[in-house]
């Protein structure tokens, strides 16, 4: 059984307004509606309260005094609704909330952010920074930047680069150990989280039998700006994304000491709700985005 027991919204907005006008003529003029309309929600309200709300003159209606309060309650009522739907409003329209994989958030979308902020100065930013993957049917969520093929039914995704990684560390870790002449190298060097697949499919396009590195002690940073921060420590070997480092490299913090550099077909992505594709701050947004991408890494194919 329904908690209300309420008429139509519909035939209150039409009360309301014939209410405040005194007039079913002026009333239909305001809703867009015919003078007959009007008269057959007013008929349908009054069938519903069970008495007259309005006193029909040849010229004019006057307000039954069951219609005059009915019309002070509906009125308020109104106004609230409309106030409360307007910063609902405000609020959506107003907040543009992103979700995104750590790493992206540190590397990528942080440094670059005012950019996006400057040219939409009504539109402020909420980032949540996270591994879990978000669920736009409940979550309140606009965007999402994540990695994998880019294959999520009801999501438009657009390719901004390849998930490409190959192994890093610091001059520091370098020169204790020496010269690192070929990729089997490394093996004599400690690992960041070498159960991380990458690390296999790396030594594995390099030729190497690296299959000892199953035996090492388990580890997980848990993500990839954690790894690197062992690695600029001078701490370990980390296997990275170049595309997130390439202040590091070229700044000399880190050192890509072979230029095999290997991809297990994934790519990171700007994700949103296909029946959201044309709200403005998300298209805002995704234009932004595939812009500072362009400047910045390998021209990549978009999913439109």
């Amino acid at each position: 059984m329904s908690r209300y027991d309420l008429p139509p919204l519909a035939s209150v907005r039409v009360f309301e307004a014939a209410a405040r006008h005194l007039s079913f003529t002026r009333a239909a003029d305001e809703l867009g509606m015919t003078q007959a309309a009007v008269s057959y929600q007013i008929r349908m309200l009054e069938d519903r309260v069970g008495a007259p709300l309005f006193i029909r003159r040849p010229r004019a209606v006057e307000l039954t005094a069951i219609g005059d309060t009915l019309a002070v309650a509906a009125s308020k009522v109104l106004d609230q609704l409309n106030s409360a739907f307007e910063a609902v409003r405000q609020r959506a329209s107003g907040v543009l909330s992103i979700n995104v994989i750590p790493t992206f958030a540190v590397q990528k979308l942080s440094p670059v952010l005012g950019r996006f902020q400057i040219a939409h100065p009504d539109l402020a930013t909420r980032i949540t920074a996270t591994r879990a993957l978000v669920d736009f049917a409940s979550d309140d969520v606009d965007v999402a930047i994540r990695s994998g093929n880019g294959q999520w039914p009801g999501l438009r995704c657009h390719e901004l680069f390849k998930a490409r990684f190959t192994p890093m560390l610091s001059p520091a870790l370098a020169e204790r150990h020496g010269p690192l002449r070929q990729p089997a190298d490394l093996l004599k060097l400690p690992l960041v989280d070498p159960h991380d697949p990458w690390w296999s499919a790396w030594f594995s396009a390099a030729g190497v039998d690296a299959s000892e590195i199953m035996k090492r002690p388990i580890s997980c940073m848990g993500d990839q700006f954690l790894e690197a921060q062992v690695a600029l420590g001078g701490m370990g070997v980390a296997i990275l994304t170049p595309e997130f480092y390439r202040r590091e490299l070229e700044t000399g913090q880190l050192i890509q000491p072979f230029p095999l550099v290997e991809e297990m077909g994934q790519s990171y992505w700007l994700c949103y709700a296909e029946r959201r594709r044309n709200v403005p701050k998300i298209k805002a947004f995704r234009d932004w985005l595939l812009a500072e991408m362009a400047g910045t890494a390998e021209p990549v194919a978009t999913t439109a």
